[in-house]
C-alpha cells in the first residue's frame, strides 16, 4: 500500500453539520462523500434522515446513500464489504475516500475489522433481551461483569447495547466477546486513517436539532412517512428504527398532537445524539476532537488536522 493513500472519517453526533464539511473536504482533497451512517442508506426515507440533497450531490459525488429499499435487512458486515469496495476504487483514481456519518459501529468495523461471531439463536437473544428490559441496565451489566469479568474493562456501564451483546456471546459461546475481539483484524493499515469528530456544544445541538425538526416539516415529511406505512414494512425489519416514523404515524392517527409529535422527535433525537457522544468516549479516543460553528474555521481546523 503507498504511502499517500489516505481515507478521512467524519464523524459526530446527528445534525452537527457533518454533510456540509464534508463536502467542502471533498472539493478540497479531490475526494469522494461514503455514507456511514445506517439510517440514511434507505431509499425511501430522504427528509426523516436528512440525507444529502440533489444539490449536495451534484458539488460532489456520494457513495451508498439511498440505495437499499426499507424492506430489506442491512448489516454492518454487509456495509463494510460494499465501504472496501468503494475506498479502493477511488484509489485507482487517485480520489481520496471521505467516510462521513454518525453510525459508530460502522467506522469501528472499518478501522478495526469486523468481529466474527457465532450466529446466535433468535431465542436466546429474546431471552436476553426480556431480562435486560425487566431488570434495567444497571443490574444487567452487574450480571454481565459477573458472567464475563472482562466486559468491565472494555463496555461502558450506561452502554445497554453492548452489554446485551456481550452478554448473549458469553451466554452461547461460553467465551467472552473479548476474544473474539482479539482474533479480529483490521483490512487496512491503521494509519490511512485521518479521524476527525465534531466535537459540538450541547447547547448548539440542542438549537440546530430543533431547526432540524422544522425543516423536515416543511419539506412535506409528513408524505413521506404515509408512504412508508402504505408499503406495509415487517415490524422487526431496522427501518422501523427511523427516529420519527412511529411519532408521526400516531400523529397521522390522532393520537397525538402535531406539537407532541414534533417534541418527542426532537427528544428521541437528543437521546440518540447523547449515546452517540458516549460511543465516542469510548471507542473514539484517538479521534481528533474539533468544532467551530462557523463552516469556514471548521474546515480550516480539519484540514490542520488531516495534512
Amino acid at each position: 500500500m503507498k504511502q499517500q493513500k489516505k481515507v478521512i472519517l467524519l464523524a459526530g453526533p446527528t445534525a452537527s453539520g457533518k454533510s456540509k464539511l464534508a463536502i467542502k473536504l471533498a472539493n478540497h482533497y479531490n475526494g469522494e462523500i461514503i455514507n456511514a451512517d445506517s439510517m440514511q442508506i434507505y431509499k425511501e426515507i430522504s427528509i426523516l434522515t436528512s440525507r444529502p440533497s440533489t444539490s449536495d450531490t451534484m458539488i460532489a459525488k456520494h457513495h451508498l446513500y439511498g440505495f437499499i429499499s426499507v424492506k430489506k435487512k442491512f448489516s454492518t458486515g454487509l456495509w463494510l464489504k460494499e465501504v472496501i469496495k468503494k475506498i479502493k476504487k477511488q484509489w485507482k483514481k487517485n480520489k481520496t475516500p471521505i467516510v462521513v456519518g454518525g453510525t459508530g459501529l460502522y467506522f469501528k468495523a472499518l478501522t478495526d475489522g469486523l468481529v466474527k461471531i457465532p450466529k446466535i439463536p433468535e431465542r436466546l437473544r429474546s431471552k436476553i433481551r426480556k431480562l435486560h428490559k425487566r431488570i434495567g441496565q444497571k443490574k444487567f451489566y452487574t450480571q454481565l461483569v459477573r458472567i464475563d469479568p472482562l466486559a468491565k474493562n472494555f463496555i461502558l456501564a450506561t452502554d445497554s447495547q453492548r452489554s446485551i451483546r456481550a452478554y448473549e456471546i458469553k451466554k452461547f459461546t461460553n467465551k467472552s466477546l473479548f476474544s473474539f475481539i482479539k482474533k479480529t483484524k483490521p483490512n487496512f493499515s491503521y494509519n490511512i486513517f485521518r479521524k476527525i469528530f465534531l466535537n459540538i456544544s450541547r447547547d448548539m445541538l440542542h438549537k440546530k436539532i430543533e431547526e432540524r425538526v422544522e425543516k423536515m416539516f416543511k419539506d412535506d415529511v409528513l408524505l413521506e412517512v404515509k408512504k412508508f406505512y402504505k408499503m406495509k414494512i415487517k415490524n422487526e425489519l431496522p427501518s422501523n428504527k427511523i427516529i420519527g416514523i412511529r411519532e408521526i404515524r400516531d400523529y397521522l392517527k390522532g393520537k397525538i398532537t402535531l406539537y407532541r409529535a414534533k417534541e418527542l422527535i426532537r427528544q428521541k433525537t437528543r437521546q440518540y445524539a447523547k449515546r452517540q457522544f458516549t460511543w465516542a468516549r469510548g471507542h473514539m479516543k484517538s479521534w481528533e476532537m474539533i468544532y467551530s460553528s462557523n463552516i469556514n474555521d471548521l474546515f480550516k481546523k480539519s484540514i490542520n488536522k488531516i495534512s
